[in-house]
């Protein structure tokens, strides 16, 4: 975040929040500040930077779904319906909702996670919405890998990555699924509104759209395949979804076809990440990093079917 970006970025909660001259005792705080995205609150309203080069009509859309009645109950709503231009940057509105504690795992709201996703799974998508960006961020977070360096660990997860279909890796479209995804599910995804005791909800709709819905189950699959969840956690997660009536997996049997390759992605995509932050940190990867690097190295060569040249 540039330094011209935050303050004005802070303004403009507080504005949002109540007007200038009003007498105020909240502080401003700073949520989450990376390369991709600037979060700052004050009070009860959050202010979100989004990456630069957003594109103003994708996002606008996925702001119209996130405050469509047919959402309400699943994705928190936006405090305004548009998008606002700061130096540069896309920013938008959000009432503050209370985070899942990472101090305290084993009350990680697993099954509401679930029941969410398979609600929002089960929603008809609407016309003209964007593609789920699950892929092209996986590619991103490859992208990043290339251009931070050499790093001995690399060549296993370039494997893997290269192991993976055509989707996968955001060279081709989709399958044709059309099913209404979040596109970056994760517990900090989570928030309850209103705070600090109301009822879980989805954030974050910079990915949502249509595609794959098997992508939202991919990092709790890939986390419990690499040995970092618990599987009674797993459990919970998945029978929770296939409660709920999610169409990601079947209701009963073994849900691991149709999870393989979403899993096999966002494993990569992690690992990715982890190297290029060891390498820009000029730090040496830690316990779980290295397991999810070692998963990679578990995936295999690259299939024949999917050699280069290969057509399909």
């Amino acid at each position: 975040m540039t330094a011209d970006v935050l303050p004005a970025l802070t303004a403009g909660a507080r504005t949002a929040a109540h007007p200038a001259d009003t007498p105020c005792t909240h502080h401003d705080s700073v949520l989450a500040d990376r390369h991709d995205a600037t979060v700052v609150r004050h009070g009860d309203t959050v202010a979100k930077a989004h990456t630069p080069g957003a594109d103003p009509t994708e996002l606008s859309r996925r702001l119209g779904l996130a405050a469509h009645p047919a959402l309400s109950g699943i994705l928190l709503a936006p405090l305004r319906p548009k998008p606002v231009d700061l130096h540069g940057r896309l920013v938008t509105f959000w009432p503050y909702g209370t985070p899942v504690d990472p101090q305290t795992p084993e009350a990680a709201p697993w099954e509401a996670a679930a029941t969410l996703l398979a609600r929002l799974h089960r929603t008809p998508a609407p016309d003209g919405l964007p593609p789920m960006r699950g892929p092209a961020k996986a590619a991103r977070a490859i992208a990043r890998l290339r251009t931070a360096g050499p790093h001995p660990a690399a060549a296993p997860v370039l494997r893997a990555w290269a192991a993976l279909p055509a989707w996968a890796r955001a060279d081709s479209p989709m399958p044709p699924a059309g099913t209404l995804c979040h596109g970056d599910l994760h517990l900090g995804q989570l928030v309850r509104h209103p705070a600090p005791n109301g009822p879980w909800l989805l954030i974050d709709v910079d990915d949502l759209g249509v595609g794959v819905p098997t992508w939202d189950l991919a990092r709790p699959a890939a986390w419990y395949a690499c040995g970092l969840l618990p599987p009674d956690e797993w459990t919970r997660f998945l029978t929770a979804y296939q409660r709920a009536g999610g169409p990601a997996v079947p209701a009963d049997g073994d849900p691991w076809p149709a999870l393989d390759v979403a899993a096999r992605a966002l494993t990569v995509q992690t690992a990715a990440l982890a190297i290029a932050k060891s390498v820009g940190e000029d730090r040496p990867l830690d316990e779980v990093q290295q397991a999810v690097i070692d998963a990679c190295g578990r995936m295999g060569a690259v299939p024949p079917e999917l050699a280069p040249g290969s057509t399909a």
